[in-house]
């Protein structure tokens, strides 16, 4: 239970660290949240789960311009955390689920409740515009950095047993 913990508690630290570190990227319509592709441990160890979400909420409580990205932000990370450890068994769909819920949660959260309008995009196509770009940050990191991620841990998986 112990090591479980501590697990956690490493990827909240690196996922916050990673977040806060390269804020000007992480936040906003256009992001490459580069800690996103710390969403591939699940694949390797349920403690990720926990870790992943209290990273977001750390970061995301002390960076985010959007005060409600806390609580939006946090549960959808949350959400594909689980998504991604129940996909474990397929390594090429435990990216996946960061990209589908962030690119929805984080999409409809900036056009409802912040009114974001990406640049030069019709009104009539500002949501599904937001939610794109948000999920195209997130294939970027979680299938560009994450997924090459999951094949070198794959190579070290000890590190992660108990």
């Amino acid at each position: 239970m112990l090591r479980f913990w501590l697990q956690a508690a490493a990827v909240a630290g690196v996922y916050a660290a990673l977040t806060m570190a390269l804020a000007p990227f992480s936040y906003g319509p256009v992001q490459v949240r580069v800690s996103e592709s710390l969403t591939v441990l699940p694949y390797f160890t349920p403690a990720a789960v926990p870790g992943l979400f209290i990273g977001c909420l750390i970061s995301n409580a002390v960076m985010s311009p959007y005060p409600l990205d806390f609580i939006v932000g946090s549960a959808a990370t949350l959400g594909a955390a689980l998504l991604s450890y129940a996909l474990r068994r397929i390594p090429w769909l435990v990216p996946l689920p960061p990209v589908v819920v962030n690119g929805a949660a984080i999409g409809a959260m900036l056009y409802y409740l912040y009114g974001v309008r990406p640049p030069g995009v019709p009104t009539a196509l500002s949501l599904p515009a937001d939610m794109g770009f948000v999920a195209i940050g997130e294939a970027i990191a979680c299938y560009a950095i994450g997924l090459p991620l999951l094949k070198y841990l794959e190579r070290h998986r000890r590190i992660f047993e108990y």
